[in-house]
């Protein structure tokens, strides 16, 4: 079981920079895929970015070219750059981590992105 703990999220105006933080409780090398994903409101989660065990990324397409995602498994934490801001941006960002022996899946609780001028 891995618990996860986001950080790194605030009000930023159109076109600034983020850098969302989201370190495990344990060990995440080997084991666990990384994810980010986001939820505005009345609307359903939706995916950000992963990056694999063996660092292979993916990204939404809205998100490419403007967001990195990154891991640091001697830090166990993963980390979410965002560049170019937009106001459609806003939502509450999520980090997922995903057992790849046995596919159960933790999220952390949130942390609030808002971008507005």
């Amino acid at each position: 079981q891995v618990q996860l703990v986001e950080s790194g999220g605030g009000l930023v105006q159109p076109g600034g920079s983020l850098r969302l933080s989201c370190a495990a409780s344990g060990s995440i090398a080997n084991t666990y895929h990384m994810g980010w994903y986001r939820q505005a409101p009345g609307k359903q989660r939706e995916l950000v970015a992963i990056i694999t065990t063996g660092d292979t990324t993916n990204y939404a397409d809205s998100m490419k070219g403007r967001f990195t995602i990154s891991r640091d498994n001697a830090k166990n934490t993963v980390y979410l750059q965002m560049n170019s801001l937009k106001p459609e941006d806003t939502s509450v960002y999520y980090c997922n981590a995903v057992n790849r022996y046995t596919s159960r899946s933790y999220w952390g609780q949130g942390t609030q992105v808002t971008v507005s001028s």
